[in-house]
Formats: structure tokens, sequence, C-alpha cells
């Protein structure tokens, strides 16, 4: 019998079976070591043919879209299929024009008799120059000494008119093409730009967009009471930045910053305002969890009051009453008496809930935290067992997961106490399961210990199990930085922010891209604000009905 194909439970003997457990277990550690080992030689072996002048091995892609062995993907396993339908365009399309198309009368027989039309529906684009001469009327009066000059209509200003400048918008930050191929297609199409003056038109003069960018976060936030949140990473002139997305059903709106540390999303949840440190109650019991000397609790705490202060007056407080702190110290301090100033803000909507991957960052923050079940699910998928006995039970398992992960979905649609209540003890029972390739019943175990986490679904239904959201949000920054690299200034990353957030928000929200660009240049007033339509539309959702004091609470 080969050795991949025994299964120790069929051993009767109690010690043998659990030794020879602990030596497959043995093999697997061996063998995982041997995978890393062979790639580190590789590695060493190409850096050190680079050095002499060769060539390493060739990075010969594989023929399938993802190798196996790197792909960590879930949507296979959670994702339940539906069935494809074609939909119908042409209830959707508004007619422009018609054109009667007419039969030579001398390819006609004598007793052919008009029977009316068949019509065909035809899209077209049209994309031309409009270049006007604008003769403004000049007026002098010598009685006031002014000339009086005619205004170009709304929109035009400067060598540009709206067409061109929200169509450089629109291919920019909505179809994510690069300066360079726009100015290439405006010149082809008989428009004289120069990279300058195309740069000016994307990045300049944008102050309505960014109030409205401001806007539109703000009653994003109001819509309900949790947050998905993510981050990637941004080069900004050439340094490294951060990213973060914040969103819900609603909106998506997009902040890069310097860091990703706590204080970082603590000031993506605040809109950028000024940073407010409290040291209140909430301060002294945040502090508590952490690992400060109790020497210094005590001394913060009769500092304790209920105002905020800046970074100059948290830093003199501490400067005089606990003079001396390490910067670990110093660290605690500042995340606690933020996320106490954060909680305590007035006139701002306070987020109770975020919704994300298991990073130290997001912890904290906010009253509650829910942690995505795909990333749940994404840490066994990353595990590669050696032995078939081991794969077959690290399968068995990740079936019962992601049967588990459905009875969840199916609760979100008809909550109850009982079934809240049955599908916690499931949990508990899934993952108390020991299978005895020990580096699946560690990552079970890991599991488990985030329990309260995973299960904020049970108190809050509204919540989605996973943060795809924010995942696709960080994804449409990927593809923009990897065709435009990154913006080259702070002006350039506001409006990387700004626009990408109108743009992924008006697509939740079903306004046309084309249309919200062609209207607000052109300031014409027709195309509803967004964040208008974010609060219209929350209203119906009743995206935080659990947080209604009339919810009845479930205990889990």
């Amino acid at each position: 019998m080969r050795l991949p194909d025994l299964d120790p439970a069929s051993i009767p003997e109690e010690q043998v079976r659990a030794a020879f457990v602990a030596l497959l277990n043995v093999v697997e550690v061996l063998s995982a070591e041997v995978r890393e080992l062979r790639a580190e030689v590789q590695r060493l072996r190409d850096e050190n043919n680079r050095l002499k002048g060769e060539q390493g091995k060739p990075d010969i892609k594989p023929n399938t879209p993802r190798a196996a062995a790197t792909d960590h993907s879930s949507e296979r396993e959670r994702h339940t299929p539906k069935r494809w339908s074609k939909g119908q365009k042409i209830a959707l399309l508004t007619v422009d024009r018609e054109e009667i198309c007419t039969i030579d009368p001398a390819l006609l027989p004598p007793d052919a008799t008009f029977k009316g039309y068949e019509d065909v529906i035809v899209q077209d684009l049209i994309l031309r120059t409009d270049t006007i001469r604008f003769r403004k009327e000049t007026f002098y009066a010598a009685s006031t000494g002014t000339s009086y000059l005619a205004p170009l209509p709304a929109g035009y200003n400067g060598q540009f008119g709206p067409g061109l400048h929200s169509l450089a918008l629109e291919l920019y930050y909505a179809g994510l093409m690069s300066e360079p191929k726009i100015r290439d297609l405006f010149h082809s199409a008989g428009v004289l730009i120069s990279a300058g003056g195309l740069s000016n038109l994307l990045i300049q003069d944008h102050d309505a967009f960014h109030a409205e960018k401001a806007a539109l976060y703000r009653a994003g936030l109001a819509s309900s009471p949790w947050q998905h949140i993510d981050d990637t990473s941004t080069r900004v002139a050439g340094e490294n930045w951060f990213c973060h997305i914040v969103c819900n059903p609603l909106y998506t709106a997009y902040f890069t910053l310097h860091g990703k540390d706590r204080l970082s999303v603590i000031d993506v949840l605040r809109d950028l305002q000024p940073r407010a440190f409290r040291l209140n109650g909430e301060a002294l019991q945040y502090l508590a969890r952490t690992q400060l000397a109790a020497s210094t609790l005590r001394v913060l705490a009769p500092l304790v009051e209920d105002r905020d202060r800046d970074d100059a007056g948290l830093a003199a407080l501490l400067t005089t009453h606990a003079p001396g702190l390490g910067v670990q110290a110093q660290k605690w301090i500042r995340e606690a008496t933020a996320v106490a100033a954060y909680h305590a803000l007035q006139g701002f909507p306070v987020v109770r809930l975020l919704l994300c991957d298991d990073a130290s960052q997001f912890k904290s923050v906010t009253e509650d935290l829910a942690l995505c079940w795909i990333h749940a699910g994404r840490h066994f998928k990353k595990l590669t067992p050696f032995l078939a006995v081991h794969q077959a039970r690290l399968e068995g398992f990740r079936t019962q997961f992601w049967a588990y992960y459905r009875e969840l979905l199916a609760y979100r649609v008809q909550p109850t106490p009982a079934e809240a209540e049955r599908l916690a003890a499931a949990f508990d029972a899934l993952f108390a399961t020991t299978t005895g390739y020990q580096a699946l019943d560690d990552r079970i175990a890991l599991t488990r210990a985030q329990k309260a986490w995973l299960l904020l679904v049970l108190a809050h239904p509204e919540i989605p199990l996973h943060n795809n959201p924010a995942e696709l949000g960080a994804r449409q920054r990927v593809r923009k930085r990897d065709v435009s690299f990154g913006p080259q200034s702070n002006t350039g990353r506001q409006c990387w922010d700004t626009f990408t957030s109108l743009v992924e928000t008006m697509k939740k929200l079903g306004v046309s891209v084309h249309a919200y660009f062609a209207d607000r240049v052109r300031q014409a007033g027709l195309v509803p604000r967004l964040d208008a339509l974010i609060t219209q539309r929350a209203a119906a959702l009743t995206l935080g009905a659990s947080w209604h004091p009339a919810h009845s609470a479930v205990s889990y």
C-alpha cells in the first residue's frame, strides 16, 4: 500500500494511530519546506546568473489563466450559477432620427403594392470637431468709462469647449485611458491640444466636483451604520502611498494617504478633517486592553476630560504629565484618544460597524467589526497538503465550510431568532472539527477564535457576508494605476480620488457617466446631485434596520 493512500483511521491501535498521524504531519511540514527551498534556490540561481550578465530561468506562463497553486479565489465554491438569458436592448434605446430607405421603382414589378415599413434599429456614434469662432459683442459707455463685453455661453472657458472637456474626463476617469492615448484620439479627430493642456483639463479647476464628492461621501456614511473598507497601494509622484476605499451599496469613495495605519483609517472615516484626540473614559478602557504600563495608566486617569485636543495639545499634555514615554506607548495613546474623539464626533455620521478583512488597523476603530467570509475561506484554500488523505480531509472541510456559508445567506433573507441560535451552534460544531491534518486544524482554530466577528450577520442581517464591494473598488484603482501609473502631484491625487468616487458611485446609482460629465461641465443642472440620490434611495433600502431601537438584538 502506498503511503499517500493510507487513512490513519483504519489503524485500530490508538497509540500507533496517533504516532502515524504525527508522522504524516511531519511529512507535510517537510514537503512544504522543500517547496519553499526549491523556490528560493531557483531565485538565487537566477540572481547569480543575472550578476554574471546571463539570464535566469524563463518565466513561462501556464496555458491556464491561473496556476492552481496561486489561485486562491473562492468564487467557484461560494457562487451559485444563475441561468443566463439575453437581455433586450431595443426597448432601452432612444431613437434620435428616422431615415426612410426607398426601393428603386425600376426594380418593382407593375403590380407591386406598398405594405408599409420594416423597422431596423442601428446604433452609431459621431466623433467630430466643433471649432467655434465666438464673436463677443463689445460696447463702451463714455458716461461710465467702462467697456462691456458679452460673456461666453455656460461651460465655455478657455480654449476648449464643454464637449471636449467632459469627454476627456470620461475617457480618463471612467474609460481608464492614459493621457497620451486620449491626446492621440483627439489629434486623430482634428483637435490640437498639448499634453499640458490636456493635463489641465483633467486636474485643474474642479472645485465643484470635489465638493460633490465630499457631499456624496457624507450622504453615503449617513445612509447606513455599516460600511465596507479596504485599501490598495498607489504611487504618488514616485512615492508609495495607500488608497483607502469606503463603500456600501449606494456609493464608493476613495482617499489616497501616506499611510494605512489605524490613525489613517480614522482620518478617512472623518473625511480628512483635522485630527482630534480625546482622553476620556473610553480611551482609558482602550488603553487597558493594550500592554501600556499600569503606572502610565495611573498617571493618565486623573487627566480624563470630555474635550478634544489637537496634535500639539496632546503632545503637550503627555510631555507635562508623562514625560519619557516610548514610541509604542505614545502610539497606543494617540490611537486610543483618536478613536474616542471619533466616537464623540458631533454633526458628522459616525460608522458603527466596519466590514473588512482581518487587518489589524481596522480593529477597535468602530463599535463593531464584521469579517469577510471570503477572506476566511481563502486561508483554507491556501493550504497545499502533500498527502492524499490530507487533501481529502481539506476538501471535505471546505465543502462543509461553503455549505454553512450558504445557510448564512439564506438566513439574511429570512432572519429569525431561532435560526440565529441554530446557526451559532452549527458554527461551534463545524469549527470544533479535528481532522488530524495539523495545518488544517490550526487554521480551523484560528477561524473559531473569530466567531464574534464572523457571526455579526446574525445580529445585523443587512450586512453582507463578504467584502467584495470594497475589493472591487480597489480593483478599479489597480486598473487605473496599471494604465496611468500614478498621479504626479497632490492636485492630481485629489482628482484621482474625486473622479473615481464619482464614477463608481454613478455606476451604483444607475446614473449615466456620459450624461453626468456633460451636465456638470455645461452647468446645466439637469442630472440630480449624487448625494441627493443616495439620501433618497437610502430611505427605501433601510440598510440599518437592525440598529433601530425596535429591533430585538440576537445574542450568539
